[in-house]
């Protein structure tokens, strides 16, 4: 079943020459640049926390205001870390080793404690059912019988707290840990994304998450709680925070419907931005052909179809796209749907 949905959704379009893509060719060497560049980023990064919470400042703000940009930076970081692991959820960090492309995307993925076989399920399904309809994969969207003053408050309310308070970030972890705990028989009930999760997929799902929880207290083992909480605390907070504003920005209000890698925008680059979250900002492209690699993205941009573009397309500025969350989410009554 899951393959023929897979199919059928064109999961995994394939480059062609008809496409008139500039790339042909995989480049195995940007991604073994971009793994030595995150980890000594990632560590520099480390170090330089424990020296500013130990180095004596003279003036406390300075020493604060430095912390604050270092721990948004860190928190941005952490994103680069989730991205290398959905490059990986499409096995494309070393195609030609399937091992070795989740070997290196759990790497990346332990600081985040996020199995990459479950990553891999939930965001292939977000590819498959991206905004089929308002009841699935549409996260700005809420259905009700009859709507309300109360019901609209609780959603608005949800909304905020989802997008700018962390929440998006406390959903997935949540659905993480849910999945690693229930049998694969009723996760296959819960959500659809999991036909075909067996036993073993449990298994390594459970094996990889004591991987990153035991990544975590060795730093916390050996460092103590001061070092762990500015290497890895406070950054995953700030990681949860920033996840939670931006992973729906390309989403947000768009179209609905059976074409489902159109129900997307991408923004223009912004060169540091685009640097650290490897052209996350081109994700139309992304959604209209995923096997293409992060690196590929910005030369083969690819625009949406104009009926598509013209609803979805209402912003290319990045931060008007996280500003126009600000706006809410969709109510929809079902019986005037």
């Amino acid at each position: 079943m899951e393959k023929l949905i897979i199919r059928k959704l064109d999961l995994n379009v394939k480059l062609s020459n008809s496409e008139n893509m500039n790339t042909k060719i995989y480049k195995s060497s940007k991604n073994i640049q971009l793994i030595i560049e995150t980890t000594l980023v990632f560590t520099g990064m480390s170090f330089l926390s424990v020296y500013i919470h130990q180095f004596q400042f003279e003036n406390k703000f300075l020493k604060w205001f430095f912390y604050t940009v270092l721990l948004l930076f860190q928190g941005l970081w952490f994103y680069r870390l989730y991205i290398i692991g959905h490059e990986a959820s499409h096995k494309k960090l070393f195609k030609k080793s399937n091992l070795t492309n989740d070997v290196f995307g759990s790497f990346f993925l332990m600081p985040l404690v996020t199995p990459i076989n479950i990553y891999r399920k939930i965001h292939m399904f977000h590819h498959g059912f991206n905004r089929k309809d308002d009841d699935t994969s549409a996260l700005d969207t809420f259905t009700t019988n009859k709507i309300t003053l109360l019901k609209k408050v609780y959603f608005y309310t949800v909304w905020y707290v989802s997008v700018f308070f962390g929440g998006l970030f406390i959903h997935s972890l949540v659905s993480v840990i849910l999945f690693l705990f229930i049998p694969p028989s009723i996760s296959k009930k819960i959500s659809p994304a999991f036909n075909g999760w067996t036993w073993y997929d449990q298994f390594k799902a459970i094996a990889l998450f004591g991987m990153g929880i035991g990544f975590h207290y060795l730093v916390f083992y050996h460092f103590g709680i001061d070092v762990y909480l500015w290497v890895l605390g406070y950054p995953l907070l700030s990681f949860a925070w920033i996840l939670s504003i931006l992973v729906y920005i390309f989403h947000y209000k768009t179209t609905v419907g059976k074409d489902v890698r159109f129900n997307v925008r991408s923004v223009n680059k912004l060169p540091f931005f685009s640097w650290v979250l490897m052209n996350f900002n081109e994700h139309a492209t992304h959604h209209q052909y995923p096997n293409i690699p992060w690196y590929d993205l910005p030369i083969n941009r690819i625009e949406l179809p104009s009926e598509y573009a013209k609803k979805n397309q209402n912003t290319w500025n990045f931060f008007m796209a996280i500003m126009q969350q600000l706006k809410g989410p969709r109510i929809i009554e079902k019986d005037k749907k």
